[in-house]
């Protein structure tokens, strides 16, 4: 049990590393980030909110990760929805000024995808199951077995095309984010010497399972 809890605080704080990150980025002011120029082009085009979305299209990719043969566990789901509390806490609390200097937001949105990257690393290697987006980038890496960061690359520049298409927000900080992600989660997980290709993770029958098991040992 003690497992357990260590793995769902690691799991939380990941997630919150990664809301975190995405504040960072957000306040650097230097253009939506890729994903949110898809959500902003769709949410546009379809005249919803960007909040419905963006769990829609996480849903989504869910199905399709599990087409591919990933696992769907705790954290997938905790990723679709306490990433968004801990954006609104963040913002809340308004302790991250907005930069209105290009280079320096510049700056800042590095520092916030690597904030990212780190919060990745650590709910991914909680083994809970990765979120919608990185069971994608994970998915197509064990199908391509090409690095992890071109793929990250590969599916950023993808949406930012999609979105743009559909009219999202793109700017000179979307084309570094775009980019820039794929090669901070690289370095990041090669810092940490971690592989998420290797993480197995569990599923929600799996997680039971385990706990019965771990309930039944101590009577």
């Amino acid at each position: 049990m003690k497992t357990y809890i260590v793995r769902f605080l690691k799991l939380n704080f990941g997630l919150f590393l990664y809301g975190l990150g995405i504040i960072v980025t957000m306040k650097a002011n230097v253009g939506y980030a890729p994903w949110e120029v898809l959500h902003s082009g769709i949410s546009q085009t379809l005249g919803v909110s960007i909040g419905l979305v963006n769990t829609v299209v996480g849903a989504i990719i869910v199905a399709i990760v599990c087409l591919l043969g990933e696992k769907i566990g705790l954290g997938t789901i905790f990723n679709m929805f306490m990433i968004g509390f801990f954006m609104d806490l963040i913002l809340n609390l308004n302790l991250i000024p907005l930069i209105h200097n290009f280079w320096l937001g510049a700056l800042v949105m590095i520092i916030g995808l690597f904030i990212i990257s780190l919060g990745t690393y650590f709910y991914i290697s909680s083994a809970f199951g990765a979120g919608p987006r990185d069971s994608l980038m994970v998915a197509v890496t064990r199908k391509t077995n090409l690095p992890v960061g071109f793929c990250r690359i590969l599916l950023e520049v993808s949406v930012v095309i999609i979105g743009g298409l559909l009219g999202g927000m793109v700017g000179l900080g979307t084309v570094l984010s775009a980019f820039a992600i794929g090669l901070c989660i690289q370095a990041t997980f090669r810092i940490m010497r971690f592989d998420p290709t290797l993480v197995e993770h569990e599923t929600f029958g799996m997680m039971v399972k385990n706990l019965r098991q771990l309930k039944k040992d101590k009577e």
